[in-house]
């Protein structure tokens, strides 16, 4: 035998991760860098790049990983710079003196579910425009002091990181987080033993780590079900954001309805309303009714009148498609044991969920918690008249104009959207006060004063941040995905700051209609190679994975952007996120959006250009509906002319063309001796002073207060009054008229609503009137004449105007109503009379919306 030389089996290597151990002088930095408020603090993030930037760099601005890896020789230089160790202290005192803040105790408490937060791109737990709102909301709960508590999910793997492979399709990469390296806290108890949550589903119990994610004051809570007491088909249910089956969405909203009520127990939080951020949150309101039922003996019916007093359904889904909708197996799968303990029946539940009880319909979460709350509001002006229409169908005896469902348009967090510059630029000229009264329209007009030079000279400095970003950030991606590094050096070449910049970027869905600008690539080309006046577009977004429209359009984009005449002019970049997306909100010139009319329900990037100068071009959907202001930038219509979409579309590539060509270029073009155009830096003062104010997170969150929160917790506080005294008053009035609504007798009607009758010799005039007999019924009625425009082929009516008759006289259950109004609306309308139960308890008709026609 021989004896080898050299012997060795394979080695299993094991991760081992050696983080820093940051002296006594520096830990506050570690307690700063474990709350979001660096995100929206200048200073702070100052701070952490002078620390080590290279570092900083390196771990993407985390600063948790930055402190996790700073070396022992970077630390010790740190410590021998007096000055930036002044600045460490003084922003750790700005940040104590923050917290210290207390609540606006003038105002109730919010408990707030959503599925998503955009808070940082280091914290992945965010898709796009829905979970940046909610992040956003937070962050102004915060500044504003409002006592808020919000719920989601700590996905492991977020939302994909988007690549394009050499063709320009789409790669979707879904990386794990490294939880330790998040600005999160594990929540542990006494024992400083991870606190888990227990979750009953229908033959199992899921477990559930808590994390809190500080954001200013306030705090969010994740749940994360990946842990070793799960299986691993349920630790890969907060996985990914919006991923697998339709059954790992059912347990994701179980999880966030249900588990986050629970969460809130656990914790002992209590809160006065409780706000469902669409309708992924809707099962909430299963868990508060059992909650009544079970622990406060109510009846269902109790329950469900204090359940809808505290309860607030905000909708960001301007389309029914875009609702969620289950099969009745898979709720009753993962519902039925809830609803055993509920005191109803399983067909009850269901009903609860559909426009037409009784029907074999699938379960809608948005239906559902549109019966589970008192309050419902669309995030736009227009999108508000468009829920009405939506859910119109939930209350069948009315019609769209009539219905509570209200509106509070979005805004954006100005402190987190706005860059360093332009806060520099607003806290040099506007009032001291400016952050805590962001909303007041005359300290904004003090853009006036700022000079032109001054706002030109901000414009290309964000312009010439913006080419900067584009050059060190994505070249190497560019390099990897085309053939010819060449083209790469001729595109950056192209990339000026001296060029009109046009952003778009967003999701992308084919309704967003990005395809619009390259309807007509030659008179595209056109447009974009005139030496005299270059003009670049940038594209970026992501296309969901199972959206194959959205994906070619991305592919389609990439393809025009890579043929010779557009090399350079036309860019698209990946993997949009909230640092790309700020950049680019404040890096371009314009920032283009041209949605298929009524299906954007508001829209926010814009609102975020606009904080930064950058004007808008825009269709008259969404946001922009309402916040447009002539000479302030740029719209297309609000009204379709024609019905087809592809003609639609023509019409609207052509416009958007041709506004290019003869307004938009030819202004910012129009340069002076001082070489800047004075008409385009008036156009941004105005679009900054007439529009910015009016939407910020600042203002949003009053409206919310000022339209929704106020009125349920003063309701909420008086139904819970007396053990629940007013409740079941309330819900004795409504069982009695839902037992006799049936039994109401019309017994005489003379109604013409043109025609009048003398009565008393001549002295009064009547149009009608109507004698009712409401039998064994306690209720008071009230009676109306509802008018109309109908259509007979389409049987459909738009409503026209409505008018309550008087009641006159009571003899017995007899009720006597006349009326003296008459139908001046000229042309040909039909009418009907509406018959309905009245209690000033109530807070509105559809929160009990009984109707009885008579005609």
């Amino acid at each position: 035998m021989i004896i080898r030389t050299s012997y060795s089996n394979i080695p299993v290597w094991r991760d081992v991760h050696v983080h820093s151990i940051l002296p006594e002088e520096l830990r506050p930095l570690d307690e700063i860098a474990h709350n979001l408020w660096w995100v929206w603090n200048e200073e702070a993030k100052d701070i952490f790049e002078l620390l080590d930037l290279e570092e900083y760099e390196k771990h993407d601005k985390n600063p948790v990983a930055l402190l996790q890896n700073l070396r022992t020789e970077k630390t010790e230089e740190i410590l021998k710079d007096a000055e930036l160790m002044d600045r460490i202290g003084r922003a750790y005192q700005s940040y104590k003196d923050y917290l210290n803040v207390p609540f606006d105790e003038n105002r109730p408490s919010i408990a707030y579910f959503s599925m998503e937060y955009g808070l940082s791109h280091v914290l992945k737990i965010y898709s796009g425009g829905l979970g940046v709102l909610a992040g956003d909301y937070l962050k102004e709960a915060s500044d504003s002091r409002v006592n808020m508590t919000a719920v989601g999910f700590l996905y492991r793997h977020g939302y994909f990181t988007q690549t394009l492979s050499m063709d320009g399709q789409q790669i979707a990469n879904y990386e794990a987080q490294n939880f330790g390296s998040l600005p999160i806290t594990q929540v542990v108890d006494e024992n400083n033993k991870p606190v888990v949550l227990e979750v009953p589903f229908h033959d199992r119990t899921i477990y559930s780590n808590i994390w809190k994610v500080a954001v200013g004051r306030i705090n969010l809570y994740l749940m994360d079900t990946d842990l070793e007491h799960n299986s691993e088909y349920d630790r890969s249910i907060t996985s990914q954001l919006y991923g697998g089956d339709w059954e790992n969405r059912m347990k994701q909203e179980y999880l966030l309805g249900v588990g986050g009520m629970l969460l809130l127990k656990k914790l002992g939080i209590k809160k006065d309303v409780y706000h469902m951020n669409e309708g992924h949150a809707a099962l909430i309101s299963a868990q508060r009714l059992l909650d009544y039922v079970s622990e406060e003996k109510l009846s269902f019916n109790e329950a469900l009148e204090v359940v809808r007093a505290s309860t607030l359904y905000t909708v960001h889904t301007p389309v029914p498609a875009g609702h969620d909708y289950f099969d009745e197996s898979l709720i009753r799968k993962y519902m039925e044991p809830i609803v055993g303990k509920m005191g109803i029946s399983w067909q009850q539940f269901m009903d609860m969920g559909r426009d037409e009880p009784g029907s074999n319909e699938k379960f809608s979460m948005s239906v559902f918690a549109l019966n589970t709350a008192q309050e419902s509001n669309g995030v736009s002006k227009l999108h508000g008249l468009v829920s009405q229409e939506m859910f119109q169908p939930v209350w069948k005896g009315y019609f769209p104009e009539e219905l509570h469902v209200g509106y509070v348009t979005n805004g954006i967090h100005l402190p987190t959207w706005a860059t360093s510059s332009v806060k520099r630029v607003y806290e040099k000229n506007f009032d001291g006060r400016f952050y805590q009264d962001q909303s007041n329209p005359e300290i904004w007009k003090q853009v006036y004063n700022i000079s032109d030079e001054d706002i030109w000279a901000l414009r290309m400095h964000l312009k010439e941040k913006l080419i900067d970003y584009i050059k060190s950030d994505f070249v190497d991606g560019w390099l990897r995905n085309q053939a010819e590094p060449s083209r790469i050096i001729s595109m950056l070449d192209e990339i000026r700051p001296n060029s009109l910049i046009i952003g778009f970027s967003r999701r992308f869905a084919t309704y967003k209609r990005a395809h619009l600008l390259f309807s007509d690539l030659e008179r595209l080309s056109k447009i974009l190679n005139n030496p005299e006046r270059p003009v670049t577009f940038i594209f970026a977004g992501k296309a969901h994975p199972a959206d194959g429209g959205g994906q070619s359009l991305i592919k389609h984009i990439v393809e025009i952007s890579r043929m010779p005449q557009f090399l350079g002019k036309i860019i698209f970049l990946e993997n949009y996120d909230m640092r790309l997306a700020k950049r680019l909100v404040s890096g371009v010139d314009i920032w283009l959006n041209t949605p298929t009319r009524l299906q954007e329900a508001s829209g926010t990037s814009g609102e975020k250009a606009i904080m930064n100068g950058v004007l808008n071009l825009s269709v008259l959907d969404g946001w922009w509906y309402e916040g447009y202001v002539e000479g302030a930038g740029w719209a297309l219509t609000a009204k379709r002319t024609y019905e087809n979409q592809t003609f639609q579309d023509e019409l609207d590539a052509s416009t958007l063309y041709t506004m290019l060509e003869s307004e938009i270029i030819p202004l910012y073009y129009a340069h002076n001796s001082n070489g800047y155009s004075p008409q385009w830096v008036q156009t941004v003062k105005k679009s900054i002073a007439e529009i910015a104010p009016h939407y910020t997170t600042k203002r949003m969150m009053d409206d919310y207060f000022d339209r929704f929160y106020t009125k349920l917790a003063n309701r909420s506080t008086q139904l819970h009054e007396n053990n629940f005294a007013k409740v079941k008053e309330i819900v004795r009035w409504k069982e009695d008229v839902a037992s006799k609504w049936d039994k109401i007798e019309v017994l005489k009607l003379e109604f013409d609503p043109v025609q009048e009758v003398d009565i008393n010799n001549g002295k009064d005039k009547l149009y009608g009137e109507v004698v009712i007999d409401k039998k064994e019924l306690a209720a008071d009625l009230g009676l109306e004449c509802v008018v109309v425009d109908y259509d007979s082929t389409t049987n459909k009516a738009e409503f026209v105007e409505k008018y309550e008759f008087d009641l006159v006289k009571t003899e017995g259950s007899k009720l006597f109503f006349q009326t003296k109004e008459a139908l001046n609306d000229p042309g040909t309308h039909q009418y009907a009379l509406r018959i309905y139960p009245k209690n000033a308890e109530l807070p509105h008709r559809m929160d009990f919306a009984y109707v009885k026609w008579i005609s």
